[in-house]
C-alpha cells in the first residue's frame, strides 16, 4: 500500500510520490518568537514529529527545515512595549530568549530537533535575490510613495488565491501594512521600509533602501535555499493557510519556483469548546502545561487526535490520558517481569498500525489498535501464552517507538528519573522541615522518628550551621 496524504492544495487525499525515491524534504514554518510558546504551538511541532518519524520507520531520508520567524512586526512592538515598561531587553535579544522556551518545551516532548533551524535574520540576502527577480518578471513594484518599501502585485498572477479557493474579487485587504503606496490594497509587502520608530539594528540595506522583509518572503527564501526551488511538503498550522502560505504560494511560483509539491496543515486547539485566544483569556501555555502533566502523558494527549482536526482541551483531558497511558505503562511493566526478556530488542509493527499511517497518518486508529494490542497481551499473560504474549510485547514496543512515546527508551527514562529525583527531593525537604520544626519545640522524639524513617529509606541527613543536608546510601 502505498504512502496516501491530504494535500491541501489539491482538496483530497492523494498517493504520495517523493520528488526523490527513499528521501523527503519537508519544510515547516516555526514559530515567530515573540512571546511564550502555547499548546498550539506544541500540537504543530508535535504533528510533524510524528509524521517525520513515520516516514523514517518506512525508510525514508527525511529533511526537515523548521525555521524560526525572529524579526516581525510583533517581536518589535512587544520589544518596544517592554522598554516603555521599564525593561532594557533588545528586540533581539526577546526573540532569543523566547526561541530558547521554544526549545526547552520541544526537548521536554520528545520532538526531534528539525535537520536545520534557520533563522529569517541570517537569510536576508536570499529573501533580497527573491524580490529582485520578481520585480523583473513584473510581479513586484516598489512603493509609489517613493519609499524603500516592495509590494506582490496581486493581479499580474492569474492563480493567486489558488491554495485556498478564492477569487482576488473576495479577498480581504492585506493587512501587513499601510495601503499608502500600495497599487492595490490586496497587495502584500515584500520589503518594508525601515521607520524612524524603530531600531535601525532592526533593518537591512537593500537595493530599495533601508528595510527589512515582510513575513511571507521569509519563509519562500528559506525553504528554497535549504530543500531546493522544488521539493515534497510544506506543512504549517491550519491559521496559516490564509495569508501566509497563499501568499508564499504566490510569490514563489511568480518568481519560478515549483515550489511544494505537497500541502499539510495541521488543525487548531480548542479550549472547553472554544478556539483558544488572547481575547478570551483562555491560552493554555506551555510551561503550565509541562508542570500540571508527565511530559510523555501531554505527548500522548497532543498527539491523540487525527492531525487535520480540532484537538478538545477540557478539565479532565490530561487525566484522561494519564489514565490511559497508564494502561499501556502497566502492561509493559508486567510483560517484561513476566516474560523476562530484553525490550531493547522487540520492535516490530502490526499490519492495522501500518495500515492506519499509511492512509494519512490517522493516529486515532492507530492508537485503537495499540490499545487493542495491550488488551489481546494482558489477555496472552492472564493464559500464560508466553509466545503470543511477546508478539505483542515486541507490536506495542514498535508502535510507542513510531509515536515517540516509549517510557523505555533513553531519552524518557533520564526524563523519569530527573522527575523522580524532584519528587524525592521534595518529600524529603519536607519531612526536614517537619523534623526542624520538632526539634525547635523540642520535640526529640518526632525529630529522632522522622530520621529513623529516612534512614530505613536509604537516605541519610546531615546537620550543620547552614542547615541539614540529606544524601542517599551508595
Amino acid at each position: 500500500m502505498k504512502q496516501r496524504i491530504y494535500d491541501s492544495k489539491r482538496a483530497e487525499v492523494v498517493d504520495f510520490v517523493p520528488i526523490s525515491a527513499g528521501q523527503v524534504g519537508m519544510y515547516v514554518c516555526g514559530p515567530t518568537v515573540q512571546s511564550a510558546p502555547h499548546v498550539g504551538h506544541l500540537r504543530s511541532a508535535l504533528v510533524y514529529d510524528q509524521i517525520r518519524r513515520w516516514f523514517t520507520r518506512s525508510g525514508s531520508d527525511v529533511t526537515l527545515i523548521r525555521n524560526v520567524t525572529d524579526i516581525d512586526d510583533k517581536i518589535l512592538d512587544n520589544a518596544a512595549t517592554a522598554q516603555e515598561e521599564g525593561s532594557s531587553e533588545q528586540w533581539w535579544a526577546l526573540a532569543y530568549r523566547v526561541e530558547r522556551e521554544f526549545t526547552a518545551a520541544y526537548d521536554a516532548l520528545n520532538i526531534l530537533p528539525p535537520t536545520y533551524e534557520p533563522r529569517a535574520t541570517a537569510n536576508i540576502a536570499s529573501m533580497i535575490r527573491i524580490i529582485e527577480t520578481l520585480i523583473e518578471r513584473g510581479h513586484a513594484y516598489q512603493a509609489l510613495d517613493g519609499s524603500a518599501s516592495v509590494y506582490f502585485d496581486t493581479k499580474s498572477w492569474p492563480t493567486y488565491g489558488e491554495l485556498t479557493k478564492q477569487s482576488l474579487d473576495n479577498m480581504e485587504d492585506a493587512g501587513d501594512s499601510e495601503p499608502v503606496g500600495k497599487r492595490d490594497a490586496r497587495d502584500f509587502a515584500l520589503w518594508k521600509a525601515h521607520r524612524e520608530s524603530e531600531p535601525v539594528t532592526a533593518s537591512w540595506q537593500s537595493p530599495w533602501g533601508r528595510g527589512r522583509p515582510g513575513w511571507h518572503i521569509e519563509c519562500s527564501a528559506m525553504s528554497t535555499n535549504y530543500l531546493g526551488e522544488n521539493f515534497d511538503i510544506h506543512g504549517g498550522g491550519l491559521d496559516l493557510r490564509f495569508p501566509h502560505h497563499e501568499n508564499e504560494l504566490a510569490q514563489s511560483a511568480a518568481a519560478g519556483h515549483a515550489f511544494a509539491n505537497y500541502w499539510i496543515h495541521n488543525g487548531l486547539v480548542n479550549v472547553s469548546g472554544q478556539k483558544m485566544s488572547k481575547s478570551l483569556g483562555n491560552s493554555l501555555f506551555a510551561h503550565d502545561l509541562l508542570s500540571s502533566a508527565r511530559p510523555i502523558v501531554l505527548r500522548y494527549f497532543l498527539g491523540s487526535a487525527h492531525y487535520r482536526s480540532v484537538l478538545e482541551f477540557h478539565e479532565t483531558a490530561l487525566e484522561e490520558a494519564a489514565s490511559a497511558f497508564g494502561r499501556i505503562e502497566s502492561f509493559l511493566d508486567r510483560a517484561i517481569r513476566a516474560l523476562e526478556v530484553d525490550a531493547e530488542t522487540l520492535d516490530s509493527l502490526p499490519e492495522n498500525f501500518i495500515s492506519a499511517m499509511q492512509e494519512d497518518f490517522a493516529i486515532p486508529q492507530a492508537l485503537a489498535v495499540l490499545h487493542d494490542t495491550v488488551r489481546l497481551g494482558n489477555a496472552a499473560l492472564d493464559g500464560s501464552d508466553d509466545a503470543r504474549a511477546v508478539e505483542a510485547l515486541a507490536n506495542v514496543l514498535g508502535m510507542l517507538n513510531v509515536l515517540g512515546i516509549n517510557p523505555l527508551a533513553a531519552e524518557w527514562a533520564s526524563a523519569e528519573a530527573g522527575g523522580a529525583q524532584s519528587a524525592l527531593d521534595k518529600l524529603v525537604s519536607e519531612l526536614i522541615a517537619d523534623r526542624s520544626r520538632a526539634r525547635a519545640n523540642k520535640d526529640f522524639e518526632t525529630g529522632d522518628a522522622i530520621r529513623d524513617r529516612l534512614a530505613a529509606a536509604g537516605i541519610t541527613i546531615e546537620d550543620g550551621a547552614e542547615g541539614t543536608h540529606w544524601s542517599t546510601n551508595g
